[in-house]
């Protein structure tokens, strides 16, 4: 079982399932779906980093109140995704014990699995849009009328050719390439997806040495789909996906930008190292048939100073910092408390 549901691997080497329901959220409706606020419910796990890409958004963007957010239990059983971490296990608003009673509802027996980041229509109880790629460009930019007062331009017009080359890289040898690494069957499968990951990493340390975000003076939806993985490779990919040629933390130049982006409000605040931690290294038993959880890494780190400031940017560009965490959304303290 993958950690999002989205993938699917055997003796052949690892392939990452396509989103079946590709239906978008937008401002005119054009696909039956208007924005609205209050109407739809956002499913994350937090282990995820596809869904956290979107819980990274929804708070840069100030969305916590228009796209209402449910948290699955970082463990999944044979239906993938629960809400066992909800009174009863069932989520307050949908009602139901799994998102794949959402699923069921839109298409039973439907294609691709049950993964998350997803949306759920709440008067209707049916799926949306599970389509993590196209999903936080919407939030971007067809949910514009419910950004909060000051939220920043995640995807600039005059700079998407470039982000989007750059995160379709970042995709294919870092986001996926960890995937491929630790789910490789073969030698030479392995090796070949871990030595794309790491040049795609010295590739990007030299890209972030002279300046302090992927594209452009402010952060960008490039910057958030970088962090997700990111954050995660020193607590599970270095050592559960093998991805271990060095650490994040030993590299300069990734790690202060990381630190840079952690203590950033919006980003670290969203982070809860235990569920990323239990649901890797207790869901993928084929990697680890154990299911010990280890105690590393030391995440102090990710607090200290990281001088990224020098290089000059603006977070938000003209925008502001998102307020306080809502009640019931921060993280606890078996997490990481930012």
């Amino acid at each position: 079982m993958s950690d999002d549901g989205n993938s699917a691997y055997g003796h052949k080497a690892f392939k990452r399932s396509r989103s079946h329901f590709t239906d978008r959220i937008t401002a005119d409706g054009r696909d039956g779906w208007p924005v609205e606020a209050g109407r739809y419910r956002l499913v994350v796990s937090r282990a995820c980093p596809w869904a956290s890409r979107a819980v990274v958004s929804r708070r840069l963007l100030g969305l916590e109140e228009a796209l209402p957010m449910a948290i699955a239990d970082p463990i999944q059983d044979d239906r993938s995704w629960r809400f066992t971490l909800d009174p009863d296990g069932r989520d307050p608003v949908l009602g139901i014990r799994y998102l794949a009673e959402a699923y069921d509802k839109r298409e039973p027996d439907a294609p691709g699995g049950v993964s998350v980041p997803a949306i759920v229509d709440v008067p209707s109880g049916e799926l949306v849009t599970n389509d993590y790629q196209q999903l936080t460009l919407d939030l971007a930019t067809e949910w514009t009328a419910l950004h909060r007062e000051g939220a920043p331009d995640l995807y600039p017009d005059r700079l998407r050719d470039e982000i989007d080359d750059v995160m379709a890289d970042v995709y294919e040898d870092l986001n996926n390439g960890v995937y491929r690494a630790g789910f490789a069957h073969t030698q030479e499968d392995y090796e070949k997806a871990c030595a794309g990951v790491f040049r795609r990493l010295e590739s990007l340390a030299e890209r972030l040495a002279g300046q302090r975000y992927l594209v452009g003076d402010t952060i960008t939806e490039a910057d958030i789909r970088l962090f997700t993985t990111l954050v995660r490779f020193d607590p599970v990919y270095h050592g559960h996906f093998k991805c271990n040629r060095w650490k994040l933390a030993e590299n300069p130049v990734l790690w202060a930008y990381a630190r840079d982006l952690f203590q950033t409000p919006g980003f670290g605040d969203t982070v809860d190292f235990d569920h990323i931690k239990r649901h890797y290294y207790q869901v993928h038993s084929g990697i680890n048939p154990t299911g010990i959880v280890p105690l590393g890494p030391d995440l102090d780190g990710w607090l200290t100073p990281h001088h990224r400031e020098e290089l000059g940017g603006r977070p938000f560009g003209d925008g502001t910092p998102p307020g306080p965490v809502p009640a019931g959304e921060q993280v606890g303290p078996r997490g990481f408390p930012v």
